[in-house]
């Protein structure tokens, strides 16, 4: 639990997973994981007070999920135990990732908000959704329930679809639903390819813009030039450069960074808002694995 008694201001619900990654003909690593769980972790690193909000079972790989997210400072007020399978991501080749998930009424589909702090929601000021979560019910239901009902008080939502293989078939709905309640859509190059198959690069940022003229959205490709819409209005840059030992979680880091920025900086411009989070991003490249950079790490891509 953070170090006070203090309600987080950001929340990032759902997506908390342990990877399983192939290491050789049997040898296997366990990793804590989850995009969302990454994000809270990233917000947690920078100086935030922060949840990661979702179910775990109380397996081994769930302790050290729970472990894991007391070392990053997070709230675990939020985090539930049940007894329940884990979910897991079984990661067979790394080059290209290929990948399959295992947790048939799994811990993290029993989670329930009803159980979180009494009155968090009057102290939140973000929370972030997306991945695998929205499409595992009734998991699914739950969150975009939730991120209705935040958004009705007056709480920001930030969504990341963060594609995987289990949205193949009938994510539209939910795609569309959790669009038009975000303040703040985050996607990737490569969401919008698995996303919007067909289409070029320009006319899938257009269909996500559509879905919410009024959301901000931030598109990360990599290395190279990002692009930020606000309304009317575009921003672009490139990320600061880096001896890059792992790209894993800097899609991450990058909107992990942009939170922070527009909390703890309000009164920073969009272009500053978008030079933060892409030296969040390249700061976490600078280590193998989910790495969350520091405040000082961040600090010094930008004065570089």
């Amino acid at each position: 639990m953070s170090a006070s008694n203090e309600l987080p201001v950001f929340i990032s619900a759902g997506d908390i997973l342990t990877d399983l990654v192939r290491t050789g003909d049997s040898s296997w690593l366990s990793r804590p994981g989850g995009a969302g769980w990454n994000v809270a972790r990233a917000v947690a690193r920078l100086g935030l007070p922060t949840a990661s909000a979702g179910s775990l079972g109380v397996d081994w790989f769930s302790d050290e999920l729970w472990d894991a997210s007391v070392a990053a400072g997070l709230d675990m007020r939020f985090m539930q135990r049940v007894s329940r399978p884990p979910l897991l991501a079984i990661v067979h080749e790394t080059h290209p990732p290929t990948y399959f998930f295992m947790g048939d009424n799994g811990a993290d589909l029993a989670f329930d908000p009803a159980h979180l702090p009494a009155g968090w929601m009057e102290h939140a000021k973000w929370a972030h959704f997306g991945c695998i979560s929205l499409v595992r019910q009734p998991l699914g239901e739950t969150l975009a329930t939730l991120a209705a009902d935040l958004r009705a008080r007056g709480v920001k939502i930030s969504f990341d679809p963060n594609y995987r293989n289990l949205m193949e078939h009938g994510y539209e709905p939910t795609l569309r639903r959790m669009a038009a309640l975000a303040d703040l859509i985050k996607v990737s190059d490569e969401d919008l390819r698995m996303l919007f198959k067909g289409l070029s690069e320009a006319d899938a940022l257009t269909r996500i813009h559509e879905m919410n003229p009024a959301a901000t959205v931030l598109l990360t490709r990599g290395s190279d030039t990002a692009t930020l819409i606000v309304g009317d209005e575009r921003f672009e840059a490139r990320p600061p450069r880096v001896e890059v030992a792992d790209t894993v979680g800097a899609g991450d880091a990058s909107i992990g960074g942009l939170l922070y920025s527009l909390m703890a900086a309000p009164q920073r411009g969009w272009p500053e808002h978008l030079a933060f989070a892409l030296a969040a991003g390249a700061a976490a490249c600078r280590h193998s694995g989910a790495h969350s950079p520091s405040l000082d790490e961040v600090v010094a891509l930008l004065s570089a």
